[in-house]
């Protein structure tokens, strides 16, 4: 019966982690200041969108077909 009601009640705090709603700052408190030198305060949307560096774009390009490998110098047999 404790396990049960354990589950149950780990469920439920899971289930409220889940909750998807607008964010916005708590009543009577503001979004943070603006970043110096930045023109105007960003909105809350503005502040969860990672910045380029932080997600950075792939730029490898994905082989097509085999190739030969080019010789490497600093590949060298174990001593």
């Amino acid at each position: 019966m404790i396990k049960i009601a354990s589950f149950t009640l780990l469920a439920l705090a899971l289930a409220g982690c889940a909750q998807r709603a607008e964010l916005r700052p708590a009543a009577g408190e503001s979004l943070p200041p603006a970043p110096f030198g930045a023109r105007t305060t960003p909105d809350a949307d503005a502040l969860l969108e990672p910045p380029v560096l932080a997600v950075p774009t792939r730029t490898t390009e994905l082989r097509s077909r085999s190739e030969e490998r080019e010789d490497d110098p600093f590949d060298l047999p174990p001593q």
